[in-house]
């Protein structure tokens, strides 16, 4: 009788420990869209396989250094001078989202609202950075507005070397700044609020920076490693 009782908890201790045991793998696969997502029309920037549909920043082709990719992951190859990347596609209204990840005091970004006539100053710039380098500046902290706007002080960032889910929203003028599920930052294209941050920063003396265009996705190369997946765009309906 003994026996047979300790048999029966033995068993039914295995699904727990099955169960333990997969709760740490991922529960769906990388770079791919749901069915409700596809539905939705949402579109993967980048198929986890190569650099398709993309090309370097003010030039035909893509680069041949400098960006990795492996095990579905896309790395900016820290120290190659790969140069920055742009989606062939351009976008005007829309939701931009991804996943990404940086190693202890490296220094990355995502532009948006991108022109290739202004070099200087190609876009508004997502921060993606190890925040204890920038501890001092809130304005180029991850999720900034790049030396624009600073994100809010709630913002959940986590630790270098883990996966952290951002967003960018763009709908007319209105523009939104997300981080690990929470709004961090919203700002008005040409407002005098926005006019005035950027008369502050080391961009006031580009033309139209405050401009709502029509213009590709860039990852930003800073010489350091970054490693993205999972980046996906929903257009949506000009406002």
């Amino acid at each position: 009788m003994k026996l047979s009782i300790l048999l029966i908890a033995a068993i039914a201790l295995v699904p727990a420990a099955t169960w333990n045991c997969r709760s740490q793998l991922p529960t769906e696969p990388i770079n791919q869209l749901s069915a409700g997502e596809a539905q939705e029309g949402w579109k993967l920037l980048f198929d986890g396989k190569d650099l398709n549909g993309w090309r370097s920043y003010r030039k035909p082709t893509a680069p041949d250094h400098g960006w990795e990719v492996k095990d579905g992951v896309l790395t900016c190859v820290g120290g190659a001078h790969g140069g920055d990347i742009i989606t062939e596609q351009k976008f005007t209204d829309f939701d931009l989202r991804w996943e990404w990840r940086v190693p202890a005091g490296a220094n990355n970004g995502i532009k948006y609202l991108v022109t290739e006539d202004r070099p200087s100053a190609p876009g508004h710039e997502y921060q993606m950075i190890d925040d204890a380098i920038v501890a001092d500046k809130p304005k180029e902290t991850t999720a900034s507005f790049y030396d624009v706007l600073a994100p809010g002080p709630d913002k959940k960032l986590k630790p270098v070397g883990e996966w952290n889910h951002s967003r960018v929203l763009v709908k007319g003028n209105h523009v939104e700044h997300w981080l690990n599920g929470k709004r961090v930052l919203t700002y008005e294209l040409g407002s005098p609020e926005l006019l005035e941050a950027i008369s502050k920063s080391k961009f006031k003396n580009s033309k139209g920076f405050a401009d709502k265009i029509t213009g590709p996705i860039l990852l930003t190369e800073h010489h350091d490693e970054a490693s993205f997946r999972n980046i996906k765009i929903l257009e949506l309906p000009a406002k």
